[in-house]
């Protein structure tokens, strides 16, 4: 009898861990947004006071300008990668490569903004 009771508490212990371990919270991918600044913020230590200031007000306004989805991604792509607004022409599709001049332009007062005084 003694036996058949801790055999049931057994199976008991073991039906309950499996069903808390199929009950887990998913996992939470990265926030866009903070992956940005993440991939960012270390090209700008040295050049500005606060990196991750400068990183977010770029995200938040300077690309946030820019309409066309495939040009923001590559300009994102560019400052993550490089600490500066820039676009590889290899980023965008051909039928939009004429487009990357006047993306500049357009974001031209916004990152001039953001990189010199980013609270605002």
């Amino acid at each position: 009898m003694l036996v058949r009771l801790c055999a049931a508490a057994c199976i008991s212990l073991l039906t309950i861990s499996s069903a808390q371990a199929q009950v887990r919270t998913p996992s939470r991918l990265p926030d866009p947004r903070s992956e940005f600044v993440r991939q960012c913020a270390p090209h700008m230590l040295g050049r500005w006071e606060h990196p991750e200031e400068v990183c977010g007000c770029l995200h938040d306004h300077a690309a946030a300008v820019v309409e066309d989805r495939d040009l923001r991604e590559a300009l994102l792509r560019g400052i993550s990668e490089t600490g500066v607004p820039t676009i590889e022409t290899d980023w965008v599709p051909t039928s939009k490569q004429g487009e990357i001049g006047p993306t500049f332009t357009k974001i031209a007062k916004p990152t001039l903004q953001c990189m010199f005084d980013p609270a605002k």
